[in-house]
């Protein structure tokens, strides 16, 4: 999921000026406010994290800690080949390095990325000024291992009527 902030992207998100930065100041912003012990805020662009985590949606950042992620954890991190920030979620890995792989990149890991590749923990995501929890909670290891068996895109196509309900739901909850 690549994170350069839109003009468009920022309005959605209920932003009315914003800054745009490339790739490179993103990650040196980011590695800046992180080594504060601060998370860091941004617009996500992209849809390889859909529907969790969508296009527009507002995304927090921890610093990680001395605790490495764990698989169902989405992080953010630099991507060996593209040297862009991308946000995925952990599918497994050791204290060195971790596979991972967008939610809705079926079949695409990432491959292994090193821990020191590895910029901060998904903390908050917010979409139009309301906290989104669903992906980030209990059931993110459950995701992850769907996700790594390939059964993902598939329970979510099954799902999609049961899932437009839990929003429905879910909305009514927060408005009442």
């Amino acid at each position: 999921m690549s994170k350069q902030p839109r003009p468009e992207s920022q309005h959605a998100a209920g932003m009315k000026k914003g800054l745009s930065l490339s790739g490179k100041a993103l990650i040196e912003l980011m590695r800046a406010v992180h080594s504060k012990g601060l998370p860091f805020r941004f617009i996500a662009g992209g849809h390889s994290m859909a529907p969790f985590i969508r296009d527009g949606d507002v995304v927090s950042v921890s610093p990680i800690s001395s605790r490495p992620p764990n698989p169902g954890d989405v992080v953010a991190f630099i991507h060996p080949e593209t040297k862009r920030l991308c946000i995925h979620r952990v599918l497994t890995g050791n204290q060195d390095a971790f596979l991972l792989q967008g939610d809705n990149m079926p079949g695409k890991p990432d491959g292994m990325i090193p821990r020191g590749s590895i910029m901060g923990r998904v903390t908050r995501v917010e979409r139009r000024g309301i906290r989104v929890r669903l992906g980030l909670g209990p059931e993110r290891f459950l995701i992850a291992l769907l996700n790594h068996r390939g059964l993902l895109p598939g329970i979510r196509k099954h799902a999609g009527p049961l899932y437009a309900c839990f929003r429905r739901r879910q909305r009514l909850c927060v408005k009442g």
